[in-house]
């Protein structure tokens, strides 16, 4: 009896340890998931001037883009068109494909691309209020831009003065890496002669 009673305790105990160890073995588990030192998406880079370039990820994280703001002017009108908020802020960039095979922008759909942040941190989408219908053949490029290839491209914001001036340029790359240019509050660029031409034309 002693013995029987000696047994069904060392079985039960034996039961219960298991049932200790299976409950912590998940705890241990779920911690070993966190790992500190993933990227994190959204990584911020250093700031930039404009002219200077950055080689950014193409679109779905295919291949890489050199993309340099080039050429930034400010007008009430253009392309037959008037500014809803009061002025547009033309901006060109080269894209340059870095890599062999062939490299696009994200679409402004999938949450990358080009935006506007005003002095005061307002994020600005562009081609919002009229600014959609400028354009310019030279400028007028979307398509995913071939290896040693470059295309010339350009954004448009339709801003309120406050938030033109002294603003920031920020891109979104394939990466959900932000690249940011601070922004001249008057005509600048290489280009801006001819660009102000023909946003004219």
């Amino acid at each position: 009896m002693a013995a029987s009673a000696a047994l069904l305790l060392s079985a039960l105990t034996a039961c219960g340890g298991g049932g200790d160890d299976a409950a912590a073995k998940p705890e241990k588990s779920t911690a070993s998931e966190v790992t500190p030192s993933e990227p994190t998406p959204g990584q911020v880079e250093k700031g930039m001037k404009l002219g200077e370039p950055a080689r950014t990820t193409g679109d779905g994280g295919t291949g890489v883009l050199e993309i340099t703001p080039d050429t930034i002017v400010f007008t009430k009108e253009a392309s037959g068109e008037t500014a809803e908020n009061g002025l547009f802020v033309v901006v060109t960039m080269k894209d340059k494909a870095m890599t062999a095979v062939a490299a696009d922008e994200p679409a402004p759909i999938s949450g990358g691309g080009w935006k506007w942040m005003a002095p005061d941190g307002e994020m600005v989408d562009s081609d919002g209020g009229n600014a959609f219908n400028i354009v310019i053949d030279k400028y007028n490029n979307a398509d995913p831009v071939q290896p040693g290839g470059y295309q010339w491209r350009l954004k448009a914001f339709d801003l309120t003065a406050t938030q033109a001036k002294g603003g920031t340029l920020i891109y979104i790359d394939g990466e959900e890496r932000a690249f940011r240019w601070e922004m001249p509050s008057t005509d600048s660029g290489p280009n801006a002669a001819e660009v102000k031409k023909q946003l004219k034309a």
